[in-house]
């Protein structure tokens, strides 16, 4: 079925597309079967991060910054999170996207500059991404969701099981400082560690250490994906 509806919109999907690099087959097709549920006419276009300009958001309505970090260029990725956040456009981070995220808020909110990802400089002073004890590519886990935060909302469920392919994760030396922060860690493994984070004030700003694309299907759409599509096409932003 394909995308028949009453708009048209753009997503920029940030990152180095690659065809045989399964997060990135399931992020386009989670977008079409999303689409189909609400029956839109929206359109994700993948844009490599050296290509991302100031003129992005005159196009797109909405950043997905996707998996497969390191990206050819952190400065512009963090350059559009930062955008998206400031200026209220729908924005969600998997995987790699929900590190930078991470980079983003801590270098340009928390005033931590030399904030740094471990996939760009192992040997940081900052690093608030560091790599995990334990590889979770490939891996199925229970989360759970703080109760009344948007992830719960659009799961309507306060636990859920996805799939990850990250290395990476959140250096829990500085987990504290997040929890002080309007950027919210609502979701959570059975051993604490930090998952989802979002900022409850943004029409949709949500990162996902998971890829909730991976387990869309034509049957049923993740409800992630289609509830950010859905604040897109409701968005006065671009078309």
């Amino acid at each position: 079925m394909g995308c028949e509806g009453i708009m048209k919109k753009k997503v920029a999907l940030l990152g180095e597309y690659t065809p045989t690099f399964q997060p990135h087959i399931s992020t386009g097709k989670a977008i079409e079967h999303s689409c189909s549920l609400l029956s839109v006419d929206l359109e994700g276009v993948w844009v490599s991060t050296e290509n991302i300009s100031d003129s992005l958001f005159d196009v797109y309505s909405g950043i997905w910054v996707a998996p497969g970090s390191p990206y050819k260029n952190m400065d512009k990725t963090l350059w559009a999170i930062r955008y998206a956040r400031e200026n209220g456009i729908p924005c969600i981070g998997t995987c790699g996207g929900f590190q930078h995220i991470i980079i983003e808020y801590t270098r340009n909110v928390l005033g931590f500059k030399d904030a740094q990802h471990a996939e760009y400089d192992p040997y940081a002073s900052a690093l608030f991404i560091s790599k995990l004890d334990c590889s979770l590519v490939g891996r199925e886990m229970t989360l759970n969701f703080v109760a009344e935060s948007h992830v719960a909302t659009i799961y309507g469920a306060l636990t859920a099981i996805e799939q990850y392919y990250c290395n990476f994760g959140v250096n829990p030396e500085y987990i504290p400082l997040l929890k002080n922060s309007s950027l919210k860690i609502t979701g959570s493994d059975r051993e604490g560690e930090v998952r989802v984070i979002e900022l409850s004030a943004h029409p949709f700003f949500i990162g996902t250490l998971f890829v909730p694309q991976a387990r869309s299907t034509a049957e049923i759409p993740h409800p992630l994906v289609t509830a950010f599509l859905k604040v897109i096409v409701e968005n006065s932003s671009p078309t």
